[in-house]
């Protein structure tokens, strides 16, 4: 038996103590991971700037403070979560009455990426514990230097019996991980490539997934827009962590009335938020490696750049970028973009819209600014999507009472606040009768009461 596997059945033991299951218990880890978490803020900080180049600001609004909010709602709610509910009852089971269980699933894995290195693995990781299980932990190895503050926060709060620590290289922990253990949940956050690789190897075991994959997350501005506010709420998602985000808008789709005087609004605003030499700039940010930087390269390859385009090779720097009508079969608008580069398409036509937005079915997020309701209600009910906005980008996935995930390509399952609660719950549905009135009705012989079955049920 490898030291893993050993790892995972004492995990195993010590779910089956039923250790995690009282209200008490979950209260106080949550309690623990958040002074674990305070006490390497500062450590945190430094990490995130050198893995990614982030500010201590962004930090705290993206990663540690959301977290940080996270628990402060399931500390407060998870009472409430945990009661059992009380549905309505038909009929048939008069007078009895229906309610719903929750229940920890057992032991779930959580596999997060490289971009939110941090707020990506421990989001999940509080609605794991608020729910009751043991939790394996799989950060991403690209963002090495905060994937070292993680364990030292995890290693330091937890006992590996209950919350187990597994860092390394994906190819081979993520196979040593998933081959030789039953876990009850799978959450993974990360490409579509490898979320096809999770879903296969959870597939065999019937295990349960959520996957939170992206896409190509499209943009539309109407000429019903304020064009001056769209400028700004896109800029300032789209090169946030250097345009490292899932649901960053990948592209904007402007309606040639509109287009030249937003694209100058775009160049105003970037100009305004991250100055002449974005290089110098204290808000933008770093390519996560070398691999991603000339990835991100080969897509600026033969296109036409109206602003931005310098690069950096020693610092992993790539400007904030504007690619104007780019081909529909360029691999810039057939890939995810994971990069600070927005290429801007004019449109005439609603059917110009959906066959743009078909091309890259299910998008993880899709934007609409508008000042006309009508036109943003349309467009909300015609394109299948994750989730999104109306006059903004991103912002839904700050609101915990919204569900955050995706669809077809761009995921399964969701989670954020009593949205996580539920996904690593198992719901049962109890129905409590009385042993009076005890109806004969319901008894053999049933011959001649069909009539009265029609009426009941």
């Amino acid at each position: 038996m490898t030291g893993l596997t050993h790892h995972l059945n004492a995990m195993r033991s010590f779910f089956n103590t039923g250790v995690t299951r009282s209200a008490d218990f979950r209260k106080q880890q949550l309690l623990q991971l958040k002074e674990s978490i305070l006490k390497y803020e500062e450590a945190l900080n430094n990490a995130l700037y050198e893995d990614l180049h982030k500010n201590k600001e962004e930090v705290w609004i993206t990663e540690t403070g959301m977290v940080l909010s996270e628990i402060a709602t399931a500390l407060k709610e998870l009472k409430n979560w945990m009661e059992p509910r009380n549905v309505p009852t038909n009929l048939a089971n008069l007078p009895g009455k229906s309610f719903l269980y929750y229940e920890p699933l057992g032991v779930v894995l959580i596999i997060a990426p490289w971009n939110y290195p941090f707020q990506l693995l421990f989001m999940p990781l509080v609605g794991a514990i608020a729910a009751g299980n043991c939790v394996v932990l799989k950060p991403s190895e690209l963002a090495s230097a905060t994937e070292k503050v993680m364990g030292r926060i995890i290693e330091e709060a937890f006992d590996p019996a209950y919350i187990l620590y597994a860092p390394g290289e994906g190819a081979t922990m993520i196979p040593e991980l998933m081959d030789n253990f039953h876990y009850d949940h799978v959450f993974y956050t990360g490409s579509t490539a490898v979320g096809k690789i999770i879903y296969q190897k959870a597939a065999a075991s019937l295990t349960p997934v959520t996957l939170e994959l992206g896409g190509k997350s499209p943009c539309l501005v109407t000429p019903n827009a304020s064009l001056k506010v769209a400028a700004r709420r896109i800029i300032n998602i789209k090169f946030s962590n250097a345009g490292q985000m899932c649901i960053a808008p990948d592209y904007v789709l402007a309606h040639r009335s509109i287009k030249k005087e937003f694209i100058r609004l775009l160049k105003e605003t970037i100009t305004k938020f991250y100055g002449d030499q974005p290089i110098a700039s204290y808000d933008f940010g770093r390519i996560i490696n070398k691999k991603h930087f000339f990835r991100l390269k080969a897509l600026m390859a033969e296109q036409e750049i109206i602003h931005g385009g310098e690069h950096n090779e020693e610092q992993l720097f790539i400007a904030p970028t504007i690619i104007d009508e780019p081909s529909m079969d360029a691999p810039v608008m057939k890939e995810e973009i994971f990069g600070p580069l927005l290429p801007v398409i004019g449109y005439e036509t609603d059917e110009e819209i959906t066959s743009c937005i078909r091309r890259n079915e299910n998008p993880l997020a899709f934007y609409i600014f508008t000042g006309n309701k009508k036109e943003a209600e349309r467009w909300l009910r015609e394109i299948p999507f994750g989730g999104g906005c109306v006059n903004n980008a991103a912002t839904h996935y700050l609101n915990k009472h919204l569900p955050f995930g995706g669809r077809g390509n761009s995921g399964t399952g969701h989670y954020h606040g009593k949205f996580s609660f539920e996904t690593f719950s198992h719901v049962k549905g109890i129905l409590k009768t009385t042993t009076w009135p005890d109806i004969p009705l319901a008894y053999p012989s049933l011959k001649g009461k069909l009539g009265t079955f029609k009426k009941i049920i």
